[in-house]
Formats: C-alpha cells, structure tokens, sequence
C-alpha cells in the first residue's frame, strides 16, 4: 500500500514598496523606463558613494506589520549580506537578519474546514538586486539597474499551509491587506509582489518535517498553484523510489509546467552577514508608532463588516466590491453624493465588471470619476434617460469619465416624457400594425413587446419602456 504524504508549505513573499523614490538615494522606482535610467552612484553600488535610508520604507513596513498583528522592533538595525552576483552592483544587498523591523504575525484565512491562521515568522526591510536580460541572439545577458535599490519587505511566513488553495488564500488576503494600506499596488505580472514557495513533503502523523525545496520565478496565482502540484508529484516520486529530496533552489517553467535546479540551498552562514557599517540603527518612538497606528485604514474585513449593516445590498455584492480598494472607494464616494447603494452597487457589479473583463482591465484602473456616476444615476432614476440610454453613456463615461449632464444635453438623449406626442406617436404604431393589435386582443399577451419596440423605434430611442407600456394598454 502507498504511503499517505502531507505537503508542507512556507512563503517568503517579495513586496515591492510604493515609494517615489528607492530606499537609499532619491532615483525614482517607477517601472518600466529605458534601462539604467533610474540609476544613480549609491544604486549602482559606486565606491565611496553612501546610503539614506527613506522613512517612508519604514513606516510602509511598520503599518504592514501592525495590519498583520505583529511585534514592531522600535530598535532595529540593517544587515549586510554577502554574495555575488551579476545583477547585485555591491556584491551586498542590504537588508535585516538580526533585528527584522516586525515578528510574529498571522493571516487568518478561509479553508474548507474554516478558518485558520497562518503564522508569520517575520517581516523585514531590504533592498531590490537589478535585473539581468538575456538576449538569446546575442548569447550574452544584459544587466539593468532601474530596480536595484527599489525598497523590498519580505514576508516570511511559518510552515502552516497545506495546500495550493490554501496558499492562494494566504496571498490573496496578504495581497488586498498591503493594496488597502497603499504600501504596493501587489501586481505580480510586474514583480512588484514575488512569492518563494518552500516545500516539503512528510508521512501523514510524522511529526519532522522532510527535505525542502525552494521554488523562484512565480509571477501569478496559476502559476504558483500549479508549481505545487508539479513540485508535490516529482518529491512524492522521489520518495516512492526510495530517492532523497536534495535542499535546493529550483526554477518553475510555467510553459513547461516543470522545475529544474537552479543551486543548492545556501544557509545564512554562507552569506558572512554582519551590520551594515553605513547605516544608523532604526528607532521607532511610541509617538512616532501612534501615528502610523492611527493612520491605519479601514481594511478589508472590517468593511465587509460595515457594508453589511449599513447598506442594504447582497453578501455577494459585499466581497466583489471590497475585493478591490478602488471599486470600495469608489462605492462609498458615489454613494455620499447620491445616496442609493442598491443602485451604486448594481451598476458597479454589472456594467462596471462587464467593461472592465471586455478590455481586460483590473478595478484599480478605473478612471471615472463617483461624482460623474452619481450624476448618472439620477439622470436614469428620475426619468431623464431610460435605462438602454443610460447603459449608453456609461460606455462614453468608462472610456473617457465625461460630465453624463452635459453628455445628454448635447447629444439630445433626454427620454420624451410629453405624454401628449409619445399619444399620438403609439396611435400611429397602433394604426400601422393591425395584426399585432389583432393577436393582443386575441390573448396573445407577447404582441405587445412588438408594439413597444416599434415605439421605441419611432422616438429613437428616447422614451420611458414603462410609459409607452401603460399608454398602449389603455389605447388596446
């Protein structure tokens, strides 16, 4: 009988920080840039040139480690670490092995069995390495140096997940918990946020954990997904041959849907770490922790929280609109002016999700304005426009975020609602359609639809559905 294996997961995630500028000089980290533009001596780790430290990194870090319940260390230090690399321009990188900035969190997630909260070991500060591009025509690598310096947090969580859905939950949450705080916009497809998956396999009841390997290089939730189903069967068939799963870093090829090694596990000693000689210690005052602390926003679960009780709109609604900063945001601003959250949230979860999945958007790229959107809706809801008009300008409106006033004023979209034309326009539908008439008298309940739409037709567009319906029923 086969032997019953439990997989063993723990993440070191990456998470770029949203700072205008790196974490030891003033170039800028915007990505994308012609390569080597946003460089500068003390990025491209010139001699003598020396590191300042950006306090918008630290308070980054400090409020991402209060979000998740860590420990703040209000004394801590930077660390070099030694090793070489052609991407690394110091032959360091800065960052904190002794005194990480926070310790001892936890990420309560959902599971199939309910909750459960995954651990966190530490977080700590640190420096980006550049980026090497491998030209295969020239077969030769090219070294680009915009990201170096970039400010890093690295979460390392504890060994507690069990599953790829379970890790997926953990990102998931890890990810809208920094987007919420504003600390990194988390695009993965940018490498602004990276995950290290660390995985071991070990006989269910055993109480040690077996050999574990590294796995770099995921830049999606598929991908991560599928990396540890891929990693768990080849160590599953190391095991059953009676082969040992050797310590090591390995590179996960998504279009092969494979790893291979990329070298063997190094421990701290192998990086001869000591303090970074260039740096002052970090000390964070109570005072100075208050202000972070209160600055902290409403995230995530407390909203689904408060949009339940205060408004009055589906559970469902609740976790699509709060899954993203901008659509809360957006929700909330629209509904101070207008004051209608079914109407706001049902314009939100249809037409607004519709249009961002057509031109393969994600909500943070939404460009209309809650104050055009509110506008929008009083001009559907008190009769100015019908609704397919409405839909309309709304398009205009996601494109380009135009005034939806002045947008219906120009184009005269305004709804007919003079009782005596849209009279006389039925009367002649009524005159020029006999056998609908006809088969509406004889029962046939549908024929009416036909009428409708020939009215429509004839006011081109501009008229109430719900007006012309109660007209012709009087007038058959």
């Amino acid at each position: 009988m086969s032997k019953q294996y439990e997989t063993v997961i723990g993440l070191e995630v990456h998470v770029e920080l949203a700072t205008k500028t790196k974490i030891f000089c003033s170039c800028s980290t915007q990505f994308g840039g012609a390569p080597n533009t946003h460089t500068c001596p003390v990025c491209t780790g010139m001699p003598g040139s020396l590191p300042v430290l950006n306090k918008q990194v630290v308070e980054y870090a400090a409020a991402v480690g209060l979000a998740t319940g860590c420990t703040i260390t209000q004394n801590c230090k930077f660390d070099r670490k030694n090793y070489f690399y052609p991407d690394n321009p110091q032959n360091y990188q800065i960052s904190q092995l002794y005194y990480p900035i926070c310790r001892d969190g936890g990420i309560e997630i959902e599971t199939e069995n309910g909750k459960k909260t995954i651990r966190l070991h530490e977080i700590h500060m640190e420096e980006d390495a550049g980026k090497l591009i491998h030209d295969e025509w020239d077969d030769c690598s090219l070294v680009d140096f915009n990201r170096s310096g970039v400010p890093l947090i690295e979460i390392v969580s504890e060994p507690d997940m069990r599953s790829a859905e379970e890790v997926i939950a953990y990102l998931d949450k890890l990810r809208l918990i920094i987007q919420y705080l504003g600390a990194s916009d988390c695009k993965l497809q940018e490498g602004s946020m990276r995950a290290d998956v660390n995985l071991s396999l070990r006989e269910v009841g055993a109480k040690e954990f077996g050999t574990r390997t590294e796995m770099k290089n995921l830049n999606s939730f598929k991908a991560i997904a599928r990396a540890i189903e891929g990693e768990r069967e080849r160590q599953i068939e190391l095991l059953e041959e009676g082969k040992e799963v050797v310590q090591e870093t390995r590179r996960w090829d998504d279009t092969k849907e494979c790893s291979y090694a990329m070298r063997s596990k190094e421990d701290a000693q192998d990086y001869r770490y000591f303090p970074e000689p260039d740096l002052v210690p970090i000390i964070i005052s109570d005072e100075w922790l208050r202000e972070i602390r209160d600055k902290q926003p409403e995230l995530r679960d407390e909203k689904k929280a408060r949009y339940k009780k205060e408004f009055d709109i589906p559970e469902y609604d609740i976790d699509i609109i709060t899954a993203s900063k901008r659509m809360a945001d957006i929700f909330e601003e629209t509904i101070a002016i207008c004051n209608k959250p079914k109407k706001v949230s049902n314009w939100l979860m249809v037409e607004t999700m519709r249009l961002l999945k057509e031109h393969d958007m994600e909500p943070q790229d939404i460009t209309f304005s809650p104050k055009n959107l509110a506008k929008l809706i009083d001009l559907a809801d008190d009769g100015t426009i019908n609704s397919s008009v409405a839909k309309e300008v709304f398009e205009v409106m996601f494109k380009e975020d135009i005034n939806p006033e002045q947008y219906v004023e120009e184009k005269g979209l305004k709804s007919v609602n003079d009782e005596g034309a849209l009279r006389s326009t039925i009367e002649g539908v009524i005159a020029a359609n006999p056998q609908s008439v006809e088969d509406y008298r004889s029962g046939k309940e549908k024929a009416i639809g036909f009428l409708v739409g020939q009215t429509m037709k004839a006011m081109q567009g501009k008229a109430d559905p719900g007006m012309i319906n109660k007209i012709l029923k009087e007038l058959l």
